[in-house]
């Protein structure tokens, strides 16, 4: 760590190279922070987890009871141990309240001033956080598994939401959903049917390809398996934060990797990843880390793995019952993770410990960089084409 602070200081380093090693340090070094609680309001299992990215404090969730829950992750108490209080609840009581099964609720990406849900009651609900009313309505013809708004779109407001099929597209139920991040008009669905779509809005026609897990080659395929992604159910959807991957996760226990602009599969081997789950699986991706990582739901656990070697890194441990959904957050490299044991988990990186320095021995940096004036040595200057700092400790 030193070396990267002195090295950024001399010009050295771009400022960047420290703040990924640090991300990626802290991503590496999670564990189960058992000072920090988060209030447990679901009676049912935990469906879906987000946290805003405006100012990084307020997190919701919606669970299979059809509660809708603001929480508030900062700690206000100042104290080691501390709760996140929940600040705001859309709970059974509410006439306002979905009838049956949460499974997706977003912020909007440019304000926290609302917030939207899907549910298994046919609606989708564009919510006030202030009243915890909604503004907004929609209705649907079947149940609504997933939505998604785009996080850079300027040119449009949409929300994808997915329930209904038409034969032009996905022969099954769609799972899940995402926008492009890295291009406002391009989305992804994900479907019972094997196959995972990319799309142009700006296209009525249909959908610009369709991934293939063998890139083409028909005689690795069956002539059911032509044109799929995954030889079971698509149930899991995310795009890497700069837009050039999309993950997927399919119930045949397989995640893949694909280059979201040609739709080649990249054959990153991440082993067997077992998943059971019958509806959507929340997955998400580590930002500003070197390499990049991805979190899993598996089982009663979430699996760590490096994003373009397949390397499975660790596995946190600490739900009592399946992992349904995960979000992490880039601010403080933390994950949060919920949950049918109706709990929410907050993984934290491991402290660091302090440097210690032996007693009577002088700790010495030096940097060296190329200058065409002066070389500086303690409090003497010579003139070289060279600049050394030497930093020493006094002795005891």
């Amino acid at each position: 760590m030193l070396g990267f602070l002195t090295a950024r200081q001399a010009g050295l380093d771009d400022p960047l190279r420290l703040r990924r090693a640090e991300s990626t340090r802290r991503v590496l070094n999670l564990e189960l922070n058992h000072d920090r609680d988060v209030d447990r309001i679901h009676s049912n299992g935990i469906n879906t987890i987000d946290i805003e990215v405006i100012e990084g404090r307020y997190m919701l969730s919606g669970g299979a009871d059809g509660v809708v829950v603001v929480y508030d992750l900062e700690n206000n108490s100042r104290k080691s141990q501390y709760t996140c209080k929940a600040v705001g609840t859309v709970g059974r009581s509410s006439r306002y309240a979905h009838r049956f099964s949460v499974e997706t609720v977003q912020w909007y990406p440019h304000d926290t001033g609302m917030f939207v849900s899907s549910s298994f009651d046919k609606t989708m609900k564009v919510w006030d956080t202030e009243t915890l009313k909604p503004a907004e309505v929609f209705q649907f013809e079947g149940n609504v598994y997933c939505h998604h708004m785009s996080p850079i779109a300027r040119k449009h407001s949409l929300i994808a939401g997915v329930c209904v099929t038409s034969s032009h597209s996905h022969r099954g139920e769609v799972l899940s959903v995402r926008w492009s991040p890295r291009y406002e008009h391009i989305l992804a669905t994900a479907s019972t049917d094997s196959r995972v779509l990319v799309w142009d809005v700006r296209r009525a026609s249909g959908s610009l390809f369709s991934l293939d897990q063998h890139n083409g080659d028909k005689s690795k395929a069956s002539s059911e398996a032509v044109n799929t992604a995954h030889n079971g159910r698509v149930n899991g959807l995310c795009f890497t934060v700069d837009g050039l991957y999309l993950l997927t996760m399919g119930t045949d226990d397989r995640m893949r990797l694909w280059n979201s602009a040609n739709g080649k599969n990249t054959l990153v081997n991440y082993g067997k990843v077992s998943n059971e789950s019958r509806k959507g699986l929340k997955i998400t991706v580590s930002r500003s880390c070197s390499p990049e990582f991805v979190f899993v739901p598996c089982g009663s656990s979430v699996a760590v793995y490096t994003l373009h070697t397949g390397e499975l890194v660790t596995m946190l441990r600490g739900h009592y019952n399946n992992v349904d959904c995960c979000q992490f957050h880039p601010d403080y490299q933390e994950l949060y993770s919920g949950g049918k044991d109706c709990n929410i988990l907050a993984w934290v990186p491991a402290v660091r410990p302090p440097d210690v320095e032996e007693e009577g021995t002088a700790a010495k940096v030096e940097i060296l960089a190329h200058s065409s004036t002066t070389r500086w040595t303690g409090d003497s200057k010579e003139s070289s084409g060279q600049v050394v700092l030497r930093l020493r400790s006094s002795e005891n």
